[in-house]
């Protein structure tokens, strides 16, 4: 849904991805300019960078405990996801790709489970930014911003309304 550099001047990780591991010099220049150094590259998690104002996330080390982290791309998913943009194909697609689906796709649990507590017919989209900022955070994360379009499907699928 959003291009990294879109991900990045919202507000994801509280800052701190781009801090170890990797080197951020590596990707298009571009997706950094217009943005303070610490909205991608704080040695310290921000939450006042994150675009809903609240932690959300794991650690590293519980990211490398579940056995989600690729010997290629050692600071996950979005990392993955960076490099998958600029181009590059590898081994770990299909895997990345199911993640993402099962996180927010359109059965994904967090999709899923953001739009049943907006569950309000006459709402827009627009008025629920307060409804479980952690999950929207989350989803953020993982590229995906909750919308109309997408809630009125969910809407429709459950036969609500």
């Amino acid at each position: 849904m959003l291009s990294p550099k879109e991900m990045l001047h919202k507000g994801v990780f509280g800052g701190t991805y781009f801090s170890e591991l990797i080197d951020y010099k590596k990707f298009p220049d571009d997706w950094f300019q217009g943005i303070e150094k610490s909205f991608y590259c704080s040695e310290k998690y921000r939450v006042e960078v994150n675009f809903f104002k609240i932690k959300s996330g794991q650690s590293q080390k519980e990211w490398e405990e579940k056995g989600w982290i690729h010997k290629d791309d050692p600071r996950g998913w979005f990392e993955w996801y960076c490099k998958y943009y600029i181009g590059r194909r590898h081994e770990d697609d299909e895997r990345q790709i199911k993640r993402w689906a099962a996180f927010c796709g359109p059965k994904g649990r967090w999709r899923n489970r953001i739009y049943s507590q907006i569950n309000c017919c006459e709402c827009s989209i627009s008025s629920s930014h307060d409804v479980s900022r952690r999950i929207q955070q989350s989803l953020l994360h993982w590229s995906y911003v909750v919308n109309d379009a997408d809630y009125k499907l969910w809407l429709k699928a459950k036969d609500k309304c």
